[in-house]
């Protein structure tokens, strides 16, 4: 049988999987980037998959990995799309497998490890047998992983490391791009999407720019324009950055509406009659995360160019630019994308980097 008629009848059993399983586009992140950063659907309790109907059970040879190798990452993905887990939990586990077994369904290994990942039944994974069937074995994987959390997050070989309690944590971290590249060749190959399998980036340590009661959320139904989360801290309160990074802008933008004329930052904002963030800083952060910090009462305390650490004070809650009181517009962009085609929603963002928005902080 031909390469190409074999990669065709893979395609169409996938497909079918695929629509049986709800749809891969939105799992690999479909069109919004951001979609890597947020955290998973698919239930924390979740325990390992039954067999996918119809999961491929041949594959080709993609570049250094053998048709068993690819067969045994495919049923990994498949089983990671069945559970609901992002494609970037996807390449985690694929690039699991790669360091304990190279893809081969081994079994045995140290002491008792078994399969795939090298689970143990002594430490509760399963049994034997169950630990050298693919799908059940990715399942327990994943359902370990969607206990972690800010996973998504996380560099790899941390995300991996907290799974299997390596004796060697680092060595994940090569795989990293090895799965990521086989992972994507697999999505390819089915006709999928295969955007963001390499998650959002960012790193920590994160922290809450001010303790404060949610008032506006992120583009909600009366608001769609709204691009971040109001945050009602008193005027003068403390802004502190997120996390780590280097200042990219610090400015006043405060116009009439009207007119399009300044409004100046030397007096508080109008819900009607002015437009602007007011005075507002926006910092980098690594892995393309940007975060940006509206309505300060006076001038921030840092400049552009600034390194800053997590924490730092950077200006004080006020209520210049478009505003009806005192509060923190907090916006959180992906790509280093400072339009509003990079912004996502705060929430779910600092919730993954284990600094919930709100005012009970942690």
């Amino acid at each position: 049988m031909k390469i190409r008629t074999l990669v065709s009848i893979i395609i169409a059993v996938v497909a079918v999987f695929v629509l049986c399983a709800g749809g891969l586009g939105g799992l690999l992140g479909g069109g919004a980037t951001a979609g890597a950063c947020l955290p998973a659907n698919a239930s924390p309790a979740s325990t390992a998959a039954t067999r996918p109907p119809g999961a491929p059970g041949t594959w080709p040879a993609i570049g250094r990995w053998d048709g068993e190798q690819v067969a045994n990452a495919a049923a990994i993905a498949t089983t990671g799309a069945q559970l609901g887990v992002p494609g970037r939990g996807w390449v985690i586990a694929v690039a699991t497998a790669m360091q304990e077994s190279t893809l081969r369904n081994l079994p045995g290994g140290d002491r008792d490890s078994v399969g795939l990942f090298q689970q143990r039944p002594s430490q509760g994974w399963g049994t034997p047998a169950q630990l050298q069937d693919p799908v059940y074995a990715a399942g327990k994987f994943y359902a370990k992983l969607l206990t972690v959390s800010g996973w998504q997050t996380m560099p790899l070989t941390e995300a991996a490391q907290a799974v299997q309690t390596s004796a060697y944590p680092d060595a994940y971290a090569k795989w990293e791009d090895p799965a990521t590249d086989l992972v994507t060749a697999i999505a390819e190959a089915a006709g999928l999407p295969a955007a963001n399998l390499a998650g959002c980036g960012a790193a920590g340590p994160w922290t809450q720019p001010v303790l404060a009661p949610i008032g506006s959320g992120f583009r909600t139904a009366d608001r769609p324009g709204h691009d971040g989360v109001d945050l009602a801290a008193p005027r003068g309160t403390i802004i502190r950055a997120a996390s780590a990074g280097t200042v990219r802008t610090v400015r006043c933008n405060a116009v009439h509406a009207s007119t399009g004329a300044q409004w100046g930052c030397d007096r508080d904002g109008d819900p009607v009659l002015t437009r602007g963030c007011g005075w507002y800083v926006d910092i980098d952060h690594a892995g393309g995360i940007l975060t940006r910090y509206c309505h300060m009462d006076r001038p921030p305390m840092v400049a552009p160019g600034q390194q800053v650490a997590v924490g730092q004070p950077i200006g004080v809650v006020g209520s210049t630019g478009h505003s009806s009181g005192p509060h923190l517009h907090f916006e959180v962009h992906v790509r280093g994308d400072a339009s509003d085609a990079g912004a996502i929603d705060p929430l779910p963002f600092m919730a993954a980097q284990g600094a919930p928005l709100g005012s009970s902080g942690r």
